[in-house]
């Protein structure tokens, strides 16, 4: 889907393998982190998603503190 600049829309989920690359860290890892309830995912069936939004928010809330965030805070 394409808005009306006709750039690509950024997509609203990502899968743990792209977010994992996005956060520059192992899948396992992240799959790991998600299971422990230590970041914030969405279980269809037997599917993870990532909200795009998540990070966002994760990123901005690093940036406005200026110190690393916990990841638990926005499960």
């Amino acid at each position: 889907m394409r808005n009306l600049d006709d750039q690509p829309e950024k997509p609203r989920f990502y899968s743990v393998t792209e977010s994992a690359a996005i956060l520059r860290m192992s899948p396992m890892t992240l799959y790991r982190a998600i299971d422990s309830g230590s970041f914030p995912a969405i279980r269809i069936r037997g599917r993870l998603v990532v909200s795009a939004r998540a990070i966002d928010k994760m990123e901005s809330a690093a940036l406005f503190r200026d110190e690393a965030v916990d990841a638990a805070e926005f499960s």
